[in-house]
C-alpha cells in the first residue's frame, strides 16, 4: 500500500520499562502496569529502524517532549508492526504490545475475534474525539458500535497526472478529467504526441494490478465481496461494474494504443515513467507525488491531483488499537499518547513550521483526519506554511465529496492476487475473453473468502 504524504514516524523512543511492582506488606497492590510512584508504562510497536535515523531521531524528540508534559506515562518503544502471520502466536505468548500500528484491513478481524481491547468506556476523555471523521472512526467499530482502535493516518486513489504533457496535448490541467471517459479521451491525446509517451499507465503484478482493479471496480459502482446475511462473504466483481473496468482498460490498451506496449507493471515501474516526464496520467494517491519528485528530481509545480472518476475509490489508512490483555491504565495511558500525536490540531501549526522547514511537503490533501472547525484549522494553517502548489491538487479537494471512499475486502492480498491475474490478460492478449475472465476468477475468489471468519 501506499503511505501517506506526511512522513511516517511511527516509532517511540526507547525508554527503561518498569517492573510491575504490588504494595509492600500491608498494602494494596497497585494497578496492572503502574508502578509504586505512580507511572504507566505502555509498549508501543512502529519505532522507525535505524535504517531510517531522521525519522528515528524526530520521534524520539516527540517522546521526550511528551514524557515532559506527561509525567506520569512512558513509552516502552519497538520496531515492526502488526504482522498477521505472528499476531496470534505474539498475543498468546504475552509478547503483545500494549498499543500496536494497524493497517485498515487489520481492525474487522481482530474485533471479531476478539483479539483486541474494547476502549469505548475510555473514550469520553479523549480531545478532539468527535471531530476525527466518522467514517475512520468507523473502520474500528463492530456491528453494536464499541470502538477498538483510533485512525492516525488515511488516503485514497485519484489520478496523478502530468500538467505539461495535458498542456501539449491541448487539454486544460486545471480541468482534469472526471469520468473514465474523459479519461480515455485525455489519454489518447497524450500518446499522440509521440516520442514514447504513454497517456495512461497501470500496475498489474505483485497484487497491485489486483488492488487497482478493485478501486477501479469501486469506481464503477460495484463490489469485489459482499457479506450475505448468513455472514458469508462471496466475490461480486463478476458483475456489470467488473466488466465495465475490464472493457474499460481493454479498449485504452488495445483499441487506442493509449497505454503502451510495456506491460506487468508495479508501481516503482510506473513511478518511474511518470519521473521521466512520459507518463500523462495514473491512479495513485497524493503520497506518490512527493515520491516522484524526490526520486526523480522532479517539482512540485509539474503535477496535478484529482479525484478518481466515478462513484467510489479505495481508500485505506492506519491506526492504532489495544491488546486485549491491556489494563485500564495502559489504555488510557496510550490513548493520551495516540491523541498527543496523531489527533491534535493545537500541534498542527508547531509540526507544519517544522516540517516544511526540513523540506518535508505541506499542502498535500491528504492525509485529512478531521472534519468541521477541526479540519478547517489544519487547512489553514496549511495552507500558510505549504511548500506544494495546492492549486495543483484543487480538482482532487474539490470532486472528493462526491466520490465514496471504501475500504479492501477481506483477504483483499490473496484476491489480488487472482485479479492480477485478470489485469494481466487483459493487457497483454488483445482477445481476452472478459467474461472469462471474470467467472474463472470468481471461483477462486470464493474459495477464498470461504475462509473467512
Amino acid at each position: 500500500m501506499v503511505g501517506t504524504a506526511r512522513r511516517r514516524v511511527l516509532g517511540l523512543a526507547m525508554a527503561a520499562p518498569l517492573s510491575l511492582v504490588l504494595a509492600g506488606c500491608g498494602g494494596s497492590p497497585t494497578p496492572s502496569g503502574v508502578g509504586k510512584d505512580g507511572v504507566v508504562t505502555i509498549s508501543v510497536n512502529g519505532m522507525p529502524a535505524k535504517t531510517q535515523p531522521a525519522d528515528r531521531e524526530d520521534f524520539e524528540e516527540l517522546v521526550e517532549e511528551f514524557e515532559a508534559s506527561h509525567p506520569k506515562i512512558r513509552i516502552d518503544a519497538r520496531e515492526g508492526q502488526m504482522d498477521p502471520k505472528t499476531f496470534a502466536a505474539k498475543l498468546a505468548g504475552g509478547q503483545l504490545e500494549d498499543v500496536f500500528y494497524v493497517y485498515f484491513t487489520d481492525p474487522a478481524g481482530l474485533i471479531q475475534r476478539r483479539q483486541a481491547a474494547d476502549i469505548t468506556p475510555y473514550l469520553k476523555d479523549v480531545p478532539y474525539l468527535q471531530d476525527v471523521r466518522p467514517e475512520l472512526q468507523d473502520v474500528f467499530k463492530d456491528a453494536d458500535g464499541r470502538i477498538y482502535g483510533l485512525p492516525t493516518g488515511n488516503y485514497s486513489l485519484g489520478l496523478v497526472y502530468n500538467r505539461a504533457l495535458f498542456t501539449e496535448a491541448g487539454l486544460d490541467p486545471d480541468r482534469p478529467p472526471a469520468t473514465w471517459d474523459e479519461v480515455r479521451t485525455a489519454a489518447r491525446r497524450i500518446s499522440a504526441l509521440g516520442d514514447g509517451t504513454v497517456g495512461y499507465a497501470d500496475y498489474s503484478k505483485n497484487n497491485q494490478g489486483g488492488w487497482h482493479l478493485t478501486s477501479w471496480i469501486y469506481s464503477m459502482g460495484g463490489e469485489v465481496a459482499t457479506r450475505g446475511d448468513d455472514g458469508r462473504w462471496k466475490a461480486a466483481f463478476n458483475s456489470a461494474a467488473g466488466r465495465a473496468a475490464l472493457q474499460a482498460l481493454h479498449d485504452m490498451r488495445w483499441t487506442d494504443n493509449s497505454m503502451g506496449t510495456r506491460q506487468l507493471l508495479e508501481i516503482g515501474d510506473v513511478q518511474k515513467m511518470m519521473g521521466s516526464g512520459k507518463l500523462g496520467m495514473y491512479m495513485a494517491g497524493p503520497d506518490n507525488i512527493p515520491t516522484i519528485v524526490k526520486q526523480f528530481e522532479r517539482e512540485y509545480e509539474e503535477f496535478g491531483l484529482t479525484a478518481l472518476p466515478g462513484t467510489a475509490t479505495l481508500g485505506g489508512g492506519d491506526g492504532f488499537m489495544f491488546n486485549p490483555k491491556a489494563s485500564p491504565e495502559k489504555i488510557k495511558a496510550g490513548l493520551q499518547w495516540i491523541q498527543w500525536k496523531y489527533l491534535n490540531p493545537d500541534r498542527e501549526e508547531k509540526n507544519a513550521k517544522k516540517w516544511a522547514g526540513q523540506g518535508i511537503p505541506i499542502g498535500l490533501p491528504q492525509p485529512n483526519l478531521f472534519r468541521g472547525e477541526a479540519q478547517a484549522k489544519n487547512d489553514a494553517i496549511h495552507a500558510e506554511y505549504a511548500n506544494v502548489p495546492q492549486r495543483n491538487f484543487k480538482p482532487f479537494v474539490d470532486r472528493s465529496p462526491q466520490v465514496a471512499v471504501k475500504v479492501e475486502p477481506p483477504n483483499a492480498q490473496q484476491l489480488y492476487t487472482v485479479l492480477d491475474g485478470v489485469m494481466q490478460s487483459v493487457l497483454t492478449k488483445k482477445d481476452a475473453d472478459l467474461d472469462q475472465l471474470l467467472a474463472t476468477a470468481e471461483k477462486k475468489a470464493d474459495a477464498i473468502l470461504a475462509t473467512v471468519r
